[in-house]
C-alpha cells in the first residue's frame, strides 16, 4: 500500500485523531481511507445523476400521466406486481 504525507493545521489533526479513535475506525489511516471512499462514491453518484438529468432534458417534453398510468408503467419497467 502506498504512503501519503500531508500537512494539516493542529485543529484538523486533532479532529482527525478524535474521529479515528472513537471506536469506529482502527486508526487515522482507516478514517482517511473511509473519507476518500465516500468522496469517490459521492462523485460517482453525482456523475450518474447529472447524466440522468441530461438524458431527461434531451428526451423531449414530459407527458402528463394519471397516478394509475404511472404505477402501471413502473410495474412494467421494473417487473413489479400489483399489490391489492
Amino acid at each position: 500500500m502506498a504512503t501519503v504525507t500531508i500537512s494539516l493545521p493542529e485543529p484538523m489533526k486533532d479532529w482527525i485523531e478524535g474521529q479515528a479513535s472513537n471506536g469506529q475506525f482502527s486508526g487515522v489511516s482507516d478514517y482517511i481511507r473511509d473519507l476518500v471512499r465516500r468522496d469517490q462514491s459521492r462523485k460517482d453518484y453525482r456523475e450518474t445523476l447529472i447524466q440522468a438529468l441530461i438524458e431527461g432534458e434531451e428526451s423531449g417534453p414530459a407527458s402528463t400521466w394519471t397516478r394509475d398510468e404511472l404505477q402501471a408503467e413502473a410495474r412494467r419497467r421494473f417487473g413489479m406486481k400489483q399489490i391489492d
